[in-house]
């Protein structure tokens, strides 16, 4: 653990016996009172989760658009400022380097928010694309982020930043000034709840977190509550459910691929020899990413996400299947001292999510 990075909230999640993991280089928080107790009080209330482990980089410059449009699968001629967009960055063969958000700050200044473990890589990726006349800067230490999510947290919001949050849209954010500081408040989140992301400095995170905990409807939530709220979403995890040996459309995504410019491997992503499925399994006892997937005695896939969904009282489960078999019914799955019934379903599996509402 002491070779891993910390957040600026490592303390104060240390001081609270919060249970500490390493995860994507990081020393994180997995859990406080506890996963299943942290997952059920955002389904219904509000939590704060430490997400200071992403990246945030700045482009910018008059060719900015243009650049990055042949880098990323976002369709940025019809992002405008104060909205951003979930993508992918791919490489030549089409597999998904990173899954990342697109705010567009400015007319020709972008910010893009990548996954912790990729921070060196992709930045190292997209430098080496970009022209010279576009700057690149990382920001990855020098700004935390803080999300609010739960049903209640325009509650919180409202009662604790000024402001008309009300009439902030599904994916759209505002950047404001905040106790002195810049602060952008961003309507997204990871946990198909109603949410928030806050970005701002580094050094004034305990001070917002502190803030926000002093709300009765705030509990914090850990990297444990996070995947199950994610996975019953029906939400991907880059390393598991995402990888640069996947295509967005063999990962169910091809209906967001509406940028018409020839980013880097456009001409590979409807190569299809796998379809990501979703799987339900009955009871308590959960499949595991790497698990064998098979049908008719034959095995046709492996498990990438699992997980008892503690909204549904039933295991739930996203599988890498051979596109010959990804449109069957039944399966069994096969781990090491486990073997499964699974049924194909629909995401997203947990349905009553309130992050698209409309306040």
């Amino acid at each position: 653990m002491n070779d891993l990075l910390t957040t600026p909230l490592n303390q104060w999640h240390k001081d609270n016996k919060a249970k500490m993991v390493p995860f994507a280089g990081w020393e994180m928080p997995v859990q406080y009172s506890g996963i299943m107790a942290e997952h059920k009080h955002t389904r219904v209330s509000a939590s704060i989760f430490d997400i200071s482990h992403m990246g945030e980089f700045i482009i910018s410059g008059d060719q900015a658009e243009q650049a990055l449009s042949n880098i990323l699968t976002h369709d940025l001629k019809t992002l405008t400022p104060g909205k951003c967009r979930y993508g992918f960055m791919l490489n030549e063969n089409g597999g998904v380097l990173d899954d990342l958000i697109v705010y567009r700050l400015e007319e020709h200044k972008f910010m893009l928010v990548v996954n912790g473990a990729c921070i060196d890589s992709d930045f190292e990726w997209i430098k080496s694309h970009l022209p010279q006349n576009v700057d690149i800067t990382n920001l990855s230490l020098d700004l935390a982020k803080i999300d609010l999510q739960g049903p209640k947290s325009i509650d919180v919001l409202e009662e604790t930043i000024p402001g008309q949050w009300r009439s902030l849209g599904y994916f759209n954010f505002r950047q404001v000034s905040f106790n002195g500081y810049n602060l952008i408040v961003s309507r997204t989140g990871y946990t198909g709840e109603l949410g928030y992301e806050f970005y701002l400095p580094w050094d004034k995170a305990e001070s917002l977190w502190t803030t926000l905990l002093e709300n009765k409807l705030v509990q914090p939530a850990g990297l444990g509550a996070r995947d199950t709220l994610r996975l019953e979403a029906g939400l991907p995890l880059y390393g598991q459910d995402l990888d640069q040996y996947h295509t967005p459309v063999e990962a169910g995504y091809g209906f967001m691929l509406k940028s018409e410019a020839n980013y880097i491997g456009r001409d590979k992503v409807n190569d299809v020899r796998e379809k990501l499925i979703p799987l339900k399994i009955p009871g308590r006892r959960s499949a595991r990413h790497g698990d064998e997937v098979f049908y008719a005695g034959e095995k046709v896939g492996q498990v990438t996400s699992g997980s008892f969904a503690p909204s549904l009282g039933f295991c739930i489960a996203l599988a890498y299947v051979h596109k010959d078999f990804a449109d069957k019914n039944e399966y069994i799955i096969k781990g090491v001292r486990t073997e499964l019934n699974a049924e194909k379903t629909e995401l997203p599996f947990y349905k009553q999510g309130t992050a698209r509402i409309k306040l």
